[in-house]
């Protein structure tokens, strides 16, 4: 059953228009000013979120964003400091990208920031999507198989300095230690120091849902956060998930060990509640399409959208189609309670509830959202 509530800030700036016919986001650029403003937002919504009783605020890590997308390039260090700023929030790192990482250095700068928020930072990795970041770090990006055999190698290391007291490692892209000359000895073994003392409790999106990247979620204890739509259904990820945990001998309930993602957004009615989420979805998918994240889009749907205007004429799938897969929510706290009663009702595993306001939503709809679901959704489930 639904016990804990979280939301997925991925660090945009208030931007001045959204929708359709706003600006475009590849003609979108703004001021250093203006982008490093992004983290006292951060604050604000941590300190709101932290006196509402939420659960987890995660945060994604992305480079290089003028666009004002996606902002904040080191989750750690936001971590400690948002961490020092709340009483009990968690905050989640949704997702450390590993490839654009030395593995080793990731490991230690999350046992640094658990043992400085008491526990309080939650760990993830992803592979990445953007090839301008990754590439960009120098690791693959557009070879798939390349960046998920690096991804799979670099996560391996992490667990095992994670989980020994010295370690060593033999791989395709690392071998670690070195075997060199040190203070009179060889080199043979590694120690993490320090190792993180409170949780390696670790998350993963989950995209694809190939046997393969599920197979290793389960094999070293990762959870999944699941976005809606097709994988509110049986037949998507959450159902291959307990399958991948059964090929392991693992026992368990559909939706448990998952987080599933709905984009959301409460008005007074649902006709209020779809006229005022139409243009920050629009403005979602400015920035998601071209990336393929946004399901169902043609190419030259795709091609529209980065465009002014002139989406329906191109076909572009409609707030209201999303809404219908259960991407996305718009309606009364009764409504989004129902709705989220059913999932409990399917997916009797599941704890875990990410109600996200789209990417773009200014800085006072989101706190005014997030104070709405504290006051009128929570409480249906916090009563259990």
């Amino acid at each position: 059953m639904i016990t804990r509530f979280s939301t997925v800030y991925p660090g945009h700036i208030d931007l001045p228009d959204h929708g359709q016919n706003a600006t475009p986001a590849n003609e979108r650029r703004f001021s250093n000013t203006e982008l490093a403003g992004v983290f006292g937002k951060s604050e604000r919504i941590a300190m709101l979120m932290d006196r509402l009783g939420w659960d987890t605020l995660w945060m994604a890590e992305h480079h290089f964003q003028y666009e004002g997308y996606e902002v904040i390039p080191n989750l750690l260090m936001l971590a400690v400091h948002l961490a020092h700023t709340t009483r009990t929030l968690k905050i989640g790192c949704g997702f450390n990208i590993a490839p654009m990482w030395h593995p080793l250095r990731l490991a230690e700068d999350y046992a640094v920031a658990d043992i400085l928020t008491k526990g309080r930072t939650v760990f993830g990795v992803g592979r990445g999507y953007h090839t301008r970041e990754v590439e960009a770090f120098g690791a693959p990006m557009l070879d798939q198989d390349a960046n998920r055999d690096l991804f799979e190698e670099q996560v391996e290391i992490i667990f095992k300095a994670f989980n020994n007291e010295s370690f060593a490692h033999h791989g395709k892209h690392y071998t670690l230690p070195p075997e060199v000359p040190y203070r009179g000895y060889t080199l043979k073994e590694l120690t993490l120091v320090p190792r993180p003392i409170h949780s390696t409790e670790t998350w993963q999106p989950v995209v694809s849902a190939s046997a393969r990247g599920l197979d290793f979620m389960v094999k070293h204890g990762i959870k999944g956060a699941v976005g809606g739509g097709a994988a509110t259904l049986q037949q998507g990820p959450i159902t291959a998930y307990q399958q991948a945990a059964a090929r392991a001998g693992q026992d368990l309930k559909l939706g448990e060990n998952l987080m599933l993602g709905i984009f959301f957004h409460l008005a007074e009615t649902r006709e209020k509640a779809v006229a005022a989420l139409r243009p920050l979805y629009e403005e979602h998918a400015k920035m998601f399409a071209p990336l393929g994240f946004l399901p169902g889009a043609t190419p030259a749907q795709v091609a529209a959208i980065g465009k002014r205007g002139g989406w329906a004429e191109a076909g572009v799938p409609t707030l209201e189609h999303y809404m219908e897969t259960g991407a996305w929510f718009a309606g009364t706290p009764e409504d989004l309670v129902a709705y989220l009663k059913d999932l409990e009702n399917r997916y009797p595993g599941m704890q875990d509830i990410n109600l996200s306001t789209p990417m773009g939503t200014p800085e006072a709809l989101m706190l005014e959202q997030f104070q709405w679901v504290s006051e009128a959704v929570m409480p249906a489930f916090r009563r259990q």
